[in-house]
């Protein structure tokens, strides 16, 4: 056949030649699920629509408004529920929503051992978060039996993918030889990276280990600058040990060490996580 012969035929068949179907009310409720343009209720009657024909994304987002009250009254049981049916369809999100749930007894009865393994199902599909939380779980032995090396795993899983918590327990991990080789500068690469993103904890950890030359040179100035940082953000222990710190050192490297700080700042805000 000719080519402009076929090329006729498909247009006037073309449900046929390209495969595309009659738009449905499945599609519509759908694409106004994902529209930006409405006001949350509008969104959200769509997206129920959507979840109840077994859309997973849409459920997903069913399960969300009423997490956070977006467009409905907020209902966690409901939350809960929505979370549940896009979990159920391998939803990774869902699925550490859901852990969230249960770890923290929100919408459901608290329950570490049904948290755990949706936790894992998230954290195998790579999800940080639920990586992060699957490796806390086993450094506690909550709904899980106790395993550092497990937890080292998963923590270093997520800390890899950039989540900040995940990297300061990691190195709190290497600094105190659980779960892996007691390693002090493996520690303060950890610290680092979660001190760099504002986690406090990290901030103050990555102090000591200045001030004790640990992993790093001993360093007074940067030592304040982490204690600095930290206290600025509440945490009252850094508060102290930057003023212990401080008679250790000169005027002229307290006047650097707050300078550190405020460029610190300038450059990151205060973010903590």
């Amino acid at each position: 056949m000719r080519p402009i012969l076929r090329l006729l035929i498909c247009i006037a068949l073309l449900w046929a030649c390209v495969g595309v179907r009659p738009v449905t009310a499945e599609d519509v409720d759908i694409a106004n699920c994902f529209k930006t343009d409405v006001t949350p209720a509008a969104q959200f009657v769509a997206c129920r629509t959507a979840a109840e024909q077994e859309n997973v994304y849409a459920q997903f987002l069913v399960g969300s408004a009423y997490h956070f009250g977006d467009g409905v009254l907020q209902d966690s049981a409901e939350a809960a529920k929505w979370y549940r049916r896009a979990a159920e369809q391998g939803y990774a999100d869902a699925q550490s929503n859901l852990g969230d749930m249960y770890y923290y007894g929100n919408g459901v009865l608290q329950d570490w051992d049904e948290a755990a393994p949706w936790y894992r199902r998230a954290a195998e599909q790579g999800k940080a978060s639920a990586q992060f939380m699957l490796g806390f779980m086993y450094y506690f032995a909550q709904g899980v039996p106790q395993d550092s090396a497990e937890a080292v795993k998963w923590a270093q899983r997520a800390a890899e993918q950039g989540h900040a918590r995940a990297q300061g327990i990691l190195g709190v991990m290497y600094a105190n030889g659980r779960g892996a080789l007691q390693d002090s500068a493996e520690a303060v690469k950890w610290y680092r990276r979660a001190a760099e993103q504002g986690l406090t904890e990290a901030q103050f950890n990555l102090g000591l280990m200045y001030a004790n030359g640990q992993g790093v040179p001993q360093d007074y100035t940067l030592a304040h600058m982490w204690f600095n940082l930290a206290s600025a953000s509440g945490l009252e222990e850094a508060r102290g040990t930057r003023d212990t710190v401080a008679k250790l050192m000169t005027p002229a490297q307290i006047a650097e060490a707050q300078r550190l700080a405020r460029e610190w700042t300038a450059a990151h805000g205060t973010r903590t996580k």
